[in-house]
């Protein structure tokens, strides 16, 4: 059983910039396709990044530039570096994984239990 824990997030100004992690338990992250997602209150959830099996990124074009996806595999951790925010960045992250890799849909069987990034004018 996989299980995800969800760490970091806070509040910035808009420019600044934020760490999310992830904690991955039950299974090995290297073998795992893992991304983030972000649900802003009132709206779907979306995705933000992704890394597949193969260590492929792809990013939401609103991420691209700014948002960072990376793992470490040793810590059995994934990280989403936050840059350059802005307060429409504001939103519960969610880590995501899988055995099978979904891009950015949110068809993810594992979730972690999202983590509140508030981003003030």
């Amino acid at each position: 059983q996989v299980q995800l824990q969800d760490h970091g997030g806070g509040s910035v100004q808009t420019g600044g910039s934020l760490r999310v992690s992830c904690a991955v338990f039950g299974y090995e992250v290297r073998r795992l396709c893992i991304a983030w997602f972000r649900q802003a209150e009132g709206k779907e959830r979306e995705g933000v990044a992704t890394i597949y099996e193969d260590g492929r990124t792809n990013y939401a074009d609103s991420a691209k530039g700014r948002f960072s996806i990376s793992k470490d595999n040793a810590k059995a951790t994934m990280y989403l570096q936050l840059n350059s925010l802005e307060p429409e960045d504001t939103a519960m992250y969610f880590c995501a994984a899988d055995h099978l890799c979904h891009g950015l849909r949110p068809d993810y069987k594992y979730w972690g239990q999202g983590i509140q990034v508030t981003v003030s004018s």
